[in-house]
């Protein structure tokens, strides 16, 4: 019998052994994260200040108004301007849910209070729980008490966390329609980080300028703030895709569609495959760019995963352009009209009109030796009053532009075509060859810069609990990475 007891003792201490731990609370997570930031504060590096928001980017769907309040009672002095304005945009809840979560086994955690990087990640942490929850009113009032903060401070470590505060700063008032008025405050704050020498700050700012600008259709404005800013290297690979897709757009409505095309095929390129949303937009302006440059897309670019139903009205498009069926892509421009105003392409569409004539006379150009004008009006379907005065001047415009190799007969009224030659008898095959060639070692060179080292790698050697916290904080990274790109995108 005491045998029998002795048994079921080790194994209910066997069963306690091997039970779950039980799951850290939301709070718990806040303070380790504040203990990151700390220590990145004392030792002043930027990384572990990185790595604290991206932490709470995992947190972001677990945060609940009792634990915000709580980690401001920890993490600031009672007694100070910050807790008291940040506790009162935090809304109350009643006491049952704390008390269930107060029985949370937590390890005790201090910070030291007065660290402005404590503080400004309050700041930020509050902003996002309130813009997750659609109190954008209290979130303007917190954005603009950040921004005010900020304009005190002048420290690398805290350049991370500000960069952050000034895309949610712009994404509340653009989520009420009032980014207008902030336009004044972005042109200090870049004028400031400029100063500061903040160029993460710098890169972020010009991108929610550019935003605001293309916003209200401003493209002259950006165009110029674009030109006369400072460029460097860049910082954050999520800013350089989003420059890279202003960029484009600015230089699709200046009509250098070259440049457009490579700054959106790039920035859809870059980007990370969970911003499904960025790269959906920019391969539909990269699309309109280049039918407007005359090429046809592969259809691959249609079918890409999680793609179609979006770029459904865009292949349409591409196939009434690639067959020169005027009449096709008026009915087609007509039915997704809706899509292409929300898109804000219709402007670019109503360019294409000329592309669709001049792709059904290269077609026509092809197929007959000779016809005459009153023909190619009709097959080109212009409903103007004098179509074949139209059609004459179509045809030579295209024979200038040298989009199709032919002559016109004005006594005759006809197109007569000139034969094919042997296209490698031509320097076309070449230049195409060195276009391609010239692309891959762009992209090559790219890729070269890409790479990152840690400063002074070459000169130390890494200890073993150096590497075992490089491999950690690597596996950190990796796990909350999709995460974090479907925050910034």
């Amino acid at each position: 019998m005491p045998e029998d007891v002795e048994m079921n003792d080790s194994a209910a201490t066997a069963a306690a052994a091997d039970a779950p731990a039980p799951a850290q609370s939301t709070l718990h997570h806040l303070k380790e994260i504040a203990s990151v930031i700390e220590a990145g504060s004392l030792s002043k590096e930027v990384r572990r200040i990185s790595r604290a928001f991206r932490l709470t980017i995992a947190l972001r769907r677990r945060l609940a108004a009792r634990d915000v309040a709580a980690f401001l009672a920890f993490a600031l002095p009672p007694s100070s301007e910050a807790f008291a304005r940040l506790a009162a945009l935090v809304p109350k809840e009643d006491g049952s849910e704390m008390d269930v979560d107060a029985a949370a086994p937590t390890a005790q955690v201090s910070i030291k209070h007065g660290l402005p990087e404590i503080e400004i990640y309050c700041y930020l942490l509050v902003l996002i729980f309130l813009i997750d929850n659609k109190k954008y009113d209290e979130a303007k009032t917190c954005a603009s008490a950040s921004i005010a903060r900020l304009k005190s401070l002048n420290r690398r470590t805290v350049d991370v966390l500000a960069s952050r505060l000034y895309s949610y700063y712009s994404d509340v008032h653009e989520l009420t329609n009032t980014l207008a008025e902030i336009r004044g405050t972005l042109l200090a704050l870049h004028r400031m980080a400029t100063l500061h020498h903040d160029e993460l700050g710098q890169e972020t700012l010009l991108n929610l300028l550019l935003r605001n600008y293309l916003h209200y259709n401003l493209y002259d404005q950006a165009e110029k703030l674009r030109s006369k800013a400072p460029r460097f290297e860049a910082h954050s690979n999520q800013q350089f895709c989003r420059y890279l897709f202003y960029l484009g757009k600015i230089r699709t409505i200046q009509l250098e569609y070259t440049d457009a095309k490579e700054s959106l095929l790039q920035a859809a390129r870059k980007a990370p495959t969970t911003a499904q949303g960025f790269r959906i937009q920019c391969n539909k302006w990269a699309i309109i760019v280049r039918l407007l440059l005359g090429e046809i897309p592969e259809r691959t670019v249609f079918m890409q995963k999680g793609m179609k139903e979006a770029l459904t009205p865009y292949f349409e498009l591409t196939n009434a352009v690639r067959v020169g069926d005027l009449e096709l892509f008026r009915s087609v421009a007509d039915k997704f009209s809706s899509t292409f105003s929300a898109d804000r392409t219709c402007n670019l569409i109503v360019r294409l009109r000329h592309n669709v004539i001049r792709t059904g006379l290269r077609n026509i150009s092809i197929s007959y030796s000779r016809i005459s004008l009153a023909d190619i009006a009709k097959k080109l379907r212009l409903d103007s009053e004098n179509p074949v005065a139209d059609a004459e001047s179509i045809v030579a415009k295209a024979i200038r532009d040298g989009a199709i190799d032919a002559t016109i007969d004005h006594a005759n009224g006809w197109m007569v075509s000139k034969e094919t030659g042997d296209v490698y008898s031509t320097n076309e095959p070449q230049i195409a060859f060195n276009s391609r060639i010239a692309f891959c070692l762009n992209m090559h060179n790219e890729a070269v810069k890409a790479l990152r080292f840690p400063p002074n790698s070459h000169k130390e050697k890494e200890s073993a609990e150096k590497r075992r916290e490089r491999l950690q904080q690597e596996e950190e990274l990796a796990k909350h990475m999709a995460e974090e790109d479907d925050d910034d995108f």
